[in-house]
């Protein structure tokens, strides 16, 4: 569609009261001559102002005004019924993704007053366990509670005796490791006073064999003595 060239007139109608420098009062005009002629001034300028935005910046810009009369102007630099399904795929897509964020939204804040709650149950349960804020209870409510406390007691007292029973059974057990390891231990030190025993008694042993291999007799040394002893009563006879 080829937009006219229409210049803006520099003047509105005079029914328009002008409430400052250049602006004037915007409001209904009363007056239906002077309302036509407004509509059809401004509605010229804004066709010109589209086909100027879709130009210069390239953009898809389809535009659609309908009169007083009902009398439908349009325009658009590729098509109106494109630029419309394109205008509501991206309203859907809008609004799928504020739908999703609100719903997301709702079932965080779900969640997180659930949470809260059962914060406050667990806070409350504690304060029962240890005997405070009983007075909100009732006979009922006692009673479930004195059970509840009764076996946990049960349980705590059977774990509590487990723990003993496996630390006696460990004790023993170390007790037994340390009376061997000290029968161990006593019979290497007597051994080792057997060794130290032991050593002195082959030590005198040695130490009286040695005189008598010092007083046995040579026989050669007796047999050489034997002779002298007789040559010289021999030659003592002979002198006489």
């Amino acid at each position: 569609m080829e937009v006219p060239n229409i210049e803006a007139a520099s003047e509105e109608c005079p029914s328009q009261k002008k409430t400052g420098r250049g602006k004037i009062e915007i409001k209904r005009i009363e007056n239906t001559t002077n309302r036509q002629v407004t509509f059809c001034k401004r509605r010229n300028g804004l066709l010109k102002k589209a086909y100027e935005l879709s130009v210069l910046c390239d953009a898809e810009v389809a535009l659609v005004v309908f009169s007083a009369r009902g009398r439908l102007y349009e325009y658009a630099n590729s098509s109106v019924r494109g630029t419309i399904e394109r205008y509501k795929k991206a309203s859907a897509a809008s609004t799928n993704a504020e739908s999703v964020s609100e719903a997301n939204t709702q079932f965080y804040h779900q969640e997180s007053s659930k949470l809260k709650r059962q914060i406050r149950d667990i806070q409350n349960l504690n304060r029962h366990i240890l005997g405070e804020s009983l007075s909100s209870l009732s006979l009922k409510e006692l009673k479930n509670l004195e059970g509840r406390l009764e076996k946990g007691l049960s349980r705590v007292r059977s774990r509590k005796h487990e723990t003993l029973f496996a630390d006696v059974e460990f004790m023993q057990k170390r007790e037994i490791e340390l009376q061997n390891h000290n029968n161990y231990l006593r019979a290497k030190i007597a051994e080792h006073e057997r060794a130290q025993q032991e050593q002195p008694n082959m030590m005198q042993g040695t130490v009286c064999e040695s005189p008598t291999s010092d007083r046995t007799f040579d026989p050669v040394y007796l047999l050489g003595s034997q002779q002298h002893y007789s040559h010289h009563h021999h030659t003592a006879l002979h002198l006489t």
